[in-house]
């Protein structure tokens, strides 16, 4: 452009000292080149869309009530490592409220999970063991991998702490403050029913069309094309089902570790072998590693074996970035108060 300039700032010059007309410049100007217009952004008629839904506001059950004084005391029982066995880990060690509800450290052979928007899946645990997210929390910190403390040793860690006594008063008053696996589990429920992460995307499903990018869109539809919402759909993108491991062609055991025959743990049916619950996608751009046995931690290699493994498809590394893309659009934050540390 400067050299334009300069070529046309002489010519001038020439002009005006008396030359006569100026003689025609045989210079070509450098053509521009035209870049091909940029692809439209994919539409989607309401029938492609119905399949999900919007994050709910409020995840609460008629026999545990989300009251202040409840889920204040369920934060605090999170956060307390004393709820241990060894008095060394609490709920937030693996479940990291302050890292998106996950962990990037594995204390057992399985990875463990977000917590937030967990207590809405219609089962808790990679195997679906649990149902009712307060039944799930005391039978989990059971666990020898976990916090190995039993329902009786819970409650009198628990009943130990007069700052205890006084909360439970204050959070079931009609149960007189009692403290059992009941109430305590009802507490750390009624926490993890709060932590819920409302996104962009539930604007977009809400009818806000842009609310989302024209590239998160084209992911959207990277998405639908390759059938992931056969188990990513609903509210949580996912957390709706299980689903063996390997449909379309069998899953590899990965590297250093050892079968995980999912279900059938529970079950002993051989219908439930390498059957695991289906994740939600919510958030899952931050909550690497992925897998039941986290063994995997990049997302579109996932995205990429998944697409292979479960579906029958093999995807570029267009779509796949495309996809991963639209997954961003899913990241949320639950309030504040009830992700800093008591």
């Amino acid at each position: 452009m400067r050299k334009l300039a300069i070529v046309g700032i002489l010519a001038a010059v020439a002009c005006d000292k008396g030359g006569g007309a100026p003689t025609p410049s045989t210079t070509t100007a450098p053509a521009v080149a035209s870049s091909a217009p940029a692809a439209p952004a994919p539409t989607f008629d309401p029938g492609q869309l119905a399949v999900f839904a919007p994050l709910p506001e409020k995840i609460e059950r008629p026999d545990n009530l989300l009251t202040p004084e409840k889920v204040a005391l369920g934060k605090t029982l999170y956060f307390d490592p004393k709820l241990s066995k060894g008095k060394d880990v609490s709920c937030n060690a693996c479940h990291d409220v302050t890292k998106n509800g996950a962990s990037e450290t594995q204390r057992g052979r399985r990875n463990a999970p977000t917590i937030f928007n967990a207590a809405g899946g219609f089962a808790q645990g990679w195997d679906a063991r649990g149902t009712l997210v307060e039944d799930f929390v005391i039978a989990h910190a059971a666990e020898p991998d976990v916090m190995s403390q039993g329902d009786k040793a819970l409650v009198q860690a628990v009943a130990a702490s007069p700052a205890y006594v006084a909360a439970f008063k204050k959070a079931f008053p009609d149960e007189k403050g009692a403290i059992t696996t009941d109430t305590i589990g009802k507490a750390l429920g009624a926490y993890t029913r709060k932590l819920l992460t409302p996104s962009r995307w539930d604007k977009f499903l809400a009818g806000d069309a842009s609310a989302l990018t024209d590239a998160e869109k084209a992911g959207l539809a990277a998405f639908l094309d390759a059938n992931c919402m056969t188990c990513h759909a609903g509210k949580y993108i996912g957390a709706a089902q299980t689903q063996k491991l390997g449909v379309a062609k069998p899953w590899p055991v990965a590297p250093g570790r050892a079968e995980d025959l999912g279900r059938f743990e529970v079950t002993k049916q051989d219908v439930d072998r390498h059957v695991f619950k289906v994740p939600t996608l919510r958030n899952v751009t931050k909550t690497s590693p992925y897998l039941h046995d986290g063994s995997m931690s990049s997302l579109e290699e996932n995205v990429k074996l998944m697409a292979r493994h479960q579906v029958g498809k093999e995807l570029d590394d267009a779509r796949v970035k495309a996809i991963v893309t639209f997954l961003g659009a899913l990241e949320g934050e639950p309030p504040k108060d009830l992700v800093t540390k008591p």
